[in-house]
Formats: C-alpha cells, sequence, structure tokens
C-alpha cells in the first residue's frame, strides 16, 4: 500500500542546530535576495515547488504533487531556510539589528482601537458595549501590523514615500475589524466561554446579542471597506468573508482517506486563518502597484505566514497552558478537532482514525488522543511543517526591495514560528 505523503515527514530530523530565518538571511552573500530566491525555486523540481505555491486566484493547497522524497534526499545537506541557502544573498537591509516589528508599526497603530470604535459609533448603549468588547486595546493586533508593515515595505519597492496611503491604513483597520468579528461568531458556535483572559461575549450577554454583534462588526467593516473606493480591493477583501465561511463549514467535516483529511485540513486553515492575511496583503499591494507580481508576493507572503501561525498556534494547544493562550489546552480535542499533532501522530497509533471520525465524542477520547500525540512525534513534525511554511513566506517577502519594515516582515515570521502564546 502507497505510503502518505506526509509519513516521510517523519523522516526529517526536527532537532537540527541551527541558526534562525533571519541569521540565515544575513550570513548570504554576493546578490540580492530577490535574485537568490528566484534562482532557488526555479532550480527545483516542479513537483517540489507546488507544494506551498499556489496562485492567488485559488485557496487550494496541492499536495498530492508535494514530492516529499525529493526533499529527503537533499535535507541534510540544507539549513534552515533551504530555498536561499544554495545561492546565499546580501541579504537584509543592513548589518544594523532589524527594529522589532511591533515597535516599527506603533506609529500606525496607536490609533486602531479608537479608529475602529469610531465605526462602530452607536447611539444603543448595550449594542456599544458588546461591540467594543474586544476592541480594548489588548490584542496583539497582528493582522493590522502586518498589513501596515507590508504596506510600508511595497510603497518603498514602488519608488514611493514608505508612509502609509489611506486607503492602506484603511485596510489594516478592516483587518482587524474582519477577525473580531469571526472571533465573536466562532465563540458562538464552539461554546466558548473565555478570549483573551476574560469571558467571551456569548458568555456575558449570550449567543443572540453575540451573533448580532458580529453581524454588526462586518458591515461596519464592509462601509469601510467601499469608502476606499477601489472596486478590485472590494473584491479581494470580500473573498475573505467567503472564506471564513466555507472554512467554519470545513471544520464541521472531516475526511475518511488520510491524504484526503490532511488536504482538508491544510485548505480549511487557509480559509480560516490565512484568507484575511494573504488577501490583505495583496490589497494594500493594488493601491500602489499595478503590477501582478507585486500582488502575489504580498498574497503569497501573508498566506503561507498565515497558515504557518496557525500550524504552531495548533502545536500550543498541546503544549501551552491556559495560562499562555488565555485558553484551555486540548481545546481543539474538546471540539472534535483533529489538527496537525493529531493527524500525524494517527499514523503511529491508527486507533485514533475512529476518534478522528467520531470526533473525540467517546468516553475517554480526548485523554487517550492526548497521549497518542504526546507519545508520537506528531508535534515535532507539525512544527516542521509550519518552518516550511516559514520559509515560504520568507522567500516571497525577500523579493521586495530591502527596507526596514520588509526586513521587519521576515524577523516576524521568525516570531510566529518560535512563540509560545
Amino acid at each position: 500500500m502507497a505510503v502518505p505523503w506526509w509519513s516521510h515527514c517523519r523522516r526529517w530530523s526536527t532537532n537540527r542546530a541551527s541558526a534562525t530565518l533571519l541569521d540565515t538571511l544575513r550570513r548570504c552573500d554576493g546578490r540580492s535576495a530577490s535574485s537568490a530566491a528566484r534562482a532557488a525555486w526555479s532550480s527545483r523540481p516542479r513537483n517540489e515547488a507546488l507544494l506551498l505555491s499556489s496562485s492567488s486566484s485559488s485557496s487550494q493547497i496541492n499536495l498530492k504533487t508535494f514530492n516529499f522524497t525529493s526533499l529527503l534526499n537533499r535535507h541534510k545537506s540544507r539549513s534552515l531556510c533551504p530555498a536561499l541557502q544554495p545561492r546565499c544573498c546580501r541579504t537584509i537591509h543592513s548589518d544594523a539589528k532589524v527594529e522589532d516589528p511591533f515597535t516599527l508599526a506603533q506609529k500606525d497603530l496607536t490609533s486602531l482601537y479608537d479608529d475602529i470604535r469610531k465605526e462602530l459609533f452607536v447611539s444603543k448603549e448595550e449594542l456599544k458595549s458588546l461591540c467594543d468588547y474586544y476592541f480594548d486595546g489588548k490584542g496583539k493586533a497582528v493582522r493590522p501590523m502586518i498589513v501596515v508593515l507590508m504596506a510600508r515595505a511595497l510603497n518603498i519597492h514602488s519608488n514611493r514615500a514608505g508612509d502609509l496611503l489611506p486607503g492602506q491604513r484603511a485596510i489594516a483597520m478592516i483587518s482587524e475589524m474582519i477577525h473580531t468579528a469571526s472571533l465573536v461568531h466562532d465563540d458562538v458556535i464552539d461554546g466558548s466561554d473565555k478570549r483573551r483572559g476574560k469571558g467571551t461575549i456569548n458568555e456575558v450577554w449570550g449567543e443572540r446579542k453575540a451573533i448580532l454583534a458580529g453581524d454588526f462588526i462586518l458591515s461596519a467593516a464592509s462601509l469601510a471597506l467601499a469608502r476606499i473606493g477601489n472596486i478590485t480591493v472590494v473584491k479581494v477583501l470580500s473573498q475573505v468573508i467567503e472564506d471564513l465561511v466555507r472554512g467554519e463549514f470545513m471544520q464541521l467535516g472531516s475526511k475518511e482517506n488520510g491524504n484526503e483529511r490532511f488536504k482538508h485540513y491544510l485548505e480549511k486553515t487557509f480559509k480560516k486563518t490565512a484568507s484575511l492575511i494573504a488577501n490583505s496583503c495583496k490589497a494594500v499591494s493594488i493601491l500602489v502597484n499595478s503590477d501582478p507580481e507585486v500582488h502575489e508576493i504580498a498574497f503569497q507572503y501573508g498566506k503561507n505566514v498565515g497558515i504557518a501561525f496557525q500550524l504552531v498556534d495548533d502545536v500550543l494547544d498541546f503544549t501551552s497552558g491556559a495560562s499562555h493562550l488565555g485558553k484551555p489546552t486540548a481545546a481543539d480535542l474538546k471540539l472534535g478537532l483533529a489538527t496537525g499533532p493529531v493527524l500525524f501522530a494517527c499514523e503511529q497509533f491508527p486507533e485514533l482514525h475512529s476518534m478522528i471520525m467520531r470526533r473525540f465524542s467517546s468516553d475517554g477520547d480526548v485523554d487517550r488522543a492526548w497521549e497518542y500525540v504526546l507519545q508520537s512525534d506528531g508535534v515535532q513534525q507539525t512544527n516542521f511543517l509550519a518552518r516550511r511554511y516559514g520559509q515560504e513566506a520568507i522567500r516571497h517577502i525577500s523579493m521586495l526591495r530591502p527596507s526596514p519594515e520588509r526586513d521587519a516582515l521576515i524577523r516576524l515570521t521568525e516570531m510566529v514560528l518560535t512563540r509560545d502564546k
């Protein structure tokens, strides 16, 4: 019987010493990051290149064509960033220490939550309290930060001043509004009672009002989007809302076949998490540059860093305590969800297959699945897959002209892969 594609991951070492992604780029010399990345990518076999690269017009993740065996043969000689390593690059913006992404974006995000609350202004006090509940300034604002840094990097790449255009600033705000609305709805669907260390909206005000609050936030985001006045941007960000709904429906189901199940999981991950980042990055590129290749660079960075972020999040559900995440561990198992660590563990412990199909609903399923995952190398393999997506994010963003913001996005990718909360 043919071995599932993802089983080959197990042969790869995940304990390599190592330089960080950023250090790997810094050691390079000789050519620009763009030319090195392009050359390295073009030298890959076509079937390998298709794993993490899909056009912005399609969210399908082509896993069947990813040749793990060809990668295996080269694995020992490659660094953590294989796409850039064969022909190194001069690299990062300068020899100075790369500025912290949060610090670099801070000046553009200072008024973010105030601006959002203005968009959500209503005379009815209770609805205002509902809508403002998560916009208290205590969120990490990762999505608008990525959008802001991407916008500035693209502006510099396009021979403009780095300052944000009004439409780009609006997209950063809209991305946070769409994300938060999706959290409100997700908490209702999942029956969650904790979010960011405090009671969820549905727990405090009830499910009906929570649903209406999420709808209201989405409607306010749509009005702000329409005011940008660019029909292409409207279409791109409207795709995000469709993907969120489709991703939620995908999460309600599963696949019998192992290969199909993993493809289903990654496509769902794109729709529920990465689509918002990818399309927001693409939207800010449309406002400043007419080149479709530049749009694709922005989209692919957002897609790959978004998927990497979610893969790490799925790992943390098994490795981090509730005090770090602000939610109980094993939350996904309790919701009946089989994430990356479980899917990898299923190869070593076939007993997990039946648990996955019944969504861990029988007595003791959650505890047994937890133990199987911890006894397997599912966590390590999911981390390794996240690093592969991180490498792809760096490969794409390195094609832009050097700038502090471009380098901060590279640094941010590294932070995504090493975070513990």
